[in-house]
């Protein structure tokens, strides 16, 4: 096989990124399972080839779960273009900026960052139950800018956790619900993973077969996911976004602990 992934490689590939797709398509996180998969399948191979083959499988699955989600919900797209677009910049700003940087600097951040957003969805348990669609601030497209450009660095730099991030923004800071916040991150999330994916392709190349068999699955995935979250709402998703993020947290943790 291609970079000398034999078929128990392809599979436990193709598996995870069907569980990436599942998980990502609702409340994100899919990074989570995908980009370890491949840096242990992988680990000779360059960091920024490995980030450019995981947007592959990403960007589809997102493009699938975002066209679903607009088939069943009213995404406030007056809101959430404005954040696409931003987030388009980012993340290719991001991008650049991996290929420089170590990441390793971001872990402690995030990690205090999913504590506060976990510990906070968690003691509001009717947090994202219902919508209003009430901006905090009186200028709502220049806070959705700047929501977008900056989650979208924060995925071409690092990744891990962008969907629960922009999911608690659009709740926290739009007044949406958590069934409206998730179709609304899918947007904004194809647009962080385009922008990252474009720099990556132009700068470093990536594993076009690896990435179109994780593609696949993460479709499948993807609508799954998205199935499962239009089908259930509000409460399957707030308790899968703690989830999420309460894994994030181990995993973060135990990154920062080691290092």
């Amino acid at each position: 096989m291609e970079h000398g992934a034999g078929v128990i490689e392809w599979f436990l590939l193709g598996g995870g990124a069907f569980l990436a797709g599942l998980v990502d398509a609702v409340v994100g996180g899919g990074g989570l399972i995908q980009l370890p998969l491949l840096l242990a399948v992988f680990p000779s191979s360059p960091i920024p080839v490995l980030f450019g083959t995981n947007k592959i499988a990403s960007i589809c699955g997102t493009s699938s779960a975002a066209l679903h989600y607009s088939r069943k919900v009213a995404i406030p797209y007056s809101q959430v273009m404005p954040a696409a677009l931003a987030a388009l910049v980012g993340s290719a700003i991001g991008a650049a900026v991996v290929s420089f940087l170590p990441n390793q600097a971001l872990r402690p951040i995030v990690l205090l960052m999913l504590l506060v957003i976990g510990s906070y969805t968690y003691l509001k348990p009717d947090f994202g139950s219902r919508s209003d669609h009430s901006p905090v601030w009186s200028r709502p497209l220049l806070l959705a800018g700047m929501v977008g450009i900056c989650l979208g660095f924060y995925d071409g730099f690092f990744g891990p956790g962008t969907g629960s991030f922009l999911i608690f923004a659009f709740v926290r800071l739009f007044g949406m619900d958590m069934l409206h916040a998730s179709a609304s991150a899918k947007v904004v999330n194809l647009a962080t993973n385009l922008g990252a994916l474009a720099y990556f392709l132009l700068h470093h190349g990536v594993m076009w077969e690896i990435g179109l068999l994780m593609a696949i699955a993460n479709v499948a995935g993807a609508q799954v996911g998205t199935h499962l979250a239009v089908r259930h709402g509000n409460r399957f998703i707030r308790y899968l976004l703690l989830t999420v993020v309460f894994v994030l947290i181990l995993k973060l943790g135990w990154d920062v602990w080691l290092h």
